[in-house]
């Protein structure tokens, strides 16, 4: 039970975005713009990096959700995210995902931990300009959305495939559209 009277039917970040609207439509555009564009980093890139810092983070409703995202854009492979999330260094991801999840690592715990060796690394990988900010933006704003999410206290389903079937609706049609009610 959320810490405020938060709608039933919407776990984790939903119900709070469905209790205040007005600050929903400002955080659904700002991760509208750093997770589904397809840019510089592709979209399952993007929630990759989302997946990690939650993981970082230990929330387990953004950890799950932004996974089941990552994987759909990841052809299903459930192995490829929860590796690249669990242990970046040893995944399969490429040597610039690695770059970029140390920078990442390093937002979560304190933004002045990066440093310029880490975005020197990064940039040997092919990193651009783009890609660092929107990496080190990505970082930040999941620290904050993980806050939120824990800090009220939030339902937090521990079924994957609830996960799963939100993870669908927002990898096809984005975070600006309404979320379908859980029963």
């Amino acid at each position: 039970m959320a810490y405020i009277n938060v709608p039933d039917g919407h776990p984790g970040i939903r119900g709070l975005m469905q209790f205040r609207p007005e600050t929903a439509k400002a955080l659904n555009l700002l991760v509208e713009e750093l997770l589904q564009i397809d840019i510089g980093l592709s979209k399952g890139e993007r929630e990759i990096i989302a997946t990690y810092v939650c993981t970082l983070n230990d929330c387990l409703y953004c950890r799950s959700i932004h996974g089941a995202i990552a994987k759909f854009h990841c052809n299903g492979d459930e192995k490829f995210v929860q590796d690249a999330v669990n242990d970046p260094q040893n995944s399969q991801v490429s040597p610039k995902m690695k770059a970029l999840l140390a920078i990442a690592k390093e937002v979560q715990q304190h933004g002045q931990n990066v440093q310029q060796h880490h975005i020197d690394a990064a940039r040997e990988q092919g990193a651009t300009d783009l890609e660092l900010h929107d990496t080190v933006l990505i970082a930040a704003a999941f620290c904050m959305f993980n806050r939120y999410v824990d800090g009220l206290g939030t339902v937090q389903p521990t079924d994957q495939k609830i996960y799963d079937q939100m993870g669908k609706q927002r990898a096809t049609e984005g975070y600006l559209t309404k979320p379908v009610v859980l029963t």
